[in-house]
Formats: C-alpha cells, structure tokens, sequence
C-alpha cells in the first residue's frame, strides 16, 4: 500500500507563487516516476508535469511551461510543484501520482497510486 498526501495549496493573487509538496510513503519511492495532475471545477482531470525516478528528466504541459517546476528529493520521498506566475486558470484540485514505472508520463493510465488533493485557487 502506498500513501501519497499532497500539501501546500491555498489561495493566492494573481502573479502569485505556491509550493505543492507530496510526502509518499514506503521504501521504493526513488524507483518511480511522478506526476502531477490537476482538475478544475467542471472539467477533467488533466496532465501538468512529470518526473523521473532520478529526476533528471522533466516534461510539463504546455499550458504550465515556463511558469512551473516539478522537482523530487528521494531521500524525503518528496516530490514538488514550484507554480509561479499563477493565473486565475491554475484554480484546481491538485493531485500528485505515482507511477508504475521509473519513467515519467503524462498518461493518467500510467499512474496507479493517487493522493487525495490539494485546492489552489487564483483569485484575479
């Protein structure tokens, strides 16, 4: 059994910055890949950024480019969301995955451990 268990969101401005954090449980937790995903109100869940195992590779959606950065610390079985610049579009259910292999995806089929959500919401 794996437990994932996002922390950091809130409600911000704007412009403004958050730091999401998922602290995994279990000792394997350097041999996955992670994501992050998102789910705004009325909409489906969608991709925002992916790790390695390592973390030496990264990929994001396009709509977060530039303004995000996903990063991990194996030996806290941490994984981050750095969200800078945040526009009132980012407003969402956060959700940090684990995934089934060392590779990082952007398919939710690849992920088959889920935390329970953390909200962001972007005032304008």
């Amino acid at each position: 059994q794996v437990q994932l268990v996002e922390s950091g969101g809130g409600l911000v401005q704007a412009g403004g910055s958050l730091r999401l954090s998922c602290a995994a449980s279990g000792r394997t937790f350097s041999s996955y890949g992670m994501g992050w995903f998102r789910q705004a109100p009325g909409k489906e869940r969608e991709f925002v950024a992916t790790i390695t195992q390592s973390g030496r590779s990264t990929d994001y959606a396009d709509s977060v480019k530039g303004r995000f950065t996903i990063s991990r610390d194996n030996a806290k079985n941490t994984v981050y969301l750095q969200m800078n610049s945040l526009k009132p579009e980012d407003t969402a259910v956060y959700y940090c995955a684990r995934a089934t292999t060392g590779s990082g995806s952007s398919s939710q089929t690849d992920y088959t451990w889920w935390g329970q959500g953390t909200q962001v919401t972007v005032s304008s």
